[in-house]
């Protein structure tokens, strides 16, 4: 068992007894998601925290798609629920680029790889995706290489 997951049980049990009713039922879901995980494909196998960080960040970007759809339907009590919950997943994610420190791995991949013109985005983005590696969504980084690669 992963690191990551013996914390993410414990965590469990102590929001048990806390009595704390939101957390409880995220960290079950994420719990529930990773045995899925573990069971799918055709042998049962352990996540690494690298794959269990990966499906955090799929289940914490889930919660704010959640969040922003319920906000746009006028249901602003259930978009609050899934915004506390995609907080509380975000605990457990490495912390998040900033917008400058993802635009020097941008630019420094370009650098490297002597990329220009939006041609070349999936060159530049081959190399910048280790690197960033869960620190910031796709989205984030694409939008960022495409803006580089254009100007």
């Amino acid at each position: 068992m992963s690191e990551l997951e013996d914390r993410l049980k414990n965590d469990l049990t102590t929001a048990i007894k806390a009595r704390d009713k939101v957390r409880t039922s995220t960290l079950r879901m994420v719990l529930a998601a990773i045995s899925t995980e573990k069971a799918a494909g055709s042998t049962h196998r352990d996540l690494t925290d690298e794959e269990i960080i990966k499906l955090l960040t799929r289940e914490a970007k889930k919660r704010r798609e959640a969040a922003q759809a319920f906000e746009q339907g006028g249901r602003t009590d259930q978009a609050e629920s899934e915004r506390a919950e995609s907080e509380i997943l975000s605990e457990y994610l490495p912390k998040q680029l900033t917008d400058d420190e993802l635009a020097e791995l941008v630019t420094a991949a370009i650098g490297e790889t002597g990329a220009s013109g939006p041609k070349a985005m999936g060159q530049v983005m081959k190399v910048v995706n280790p690197r960033v590696a869960g620190r910031a969504e796709g989205s984030r980084v694409a939008a960022e290489v495409k803006k580089q690669l254009n100007t």
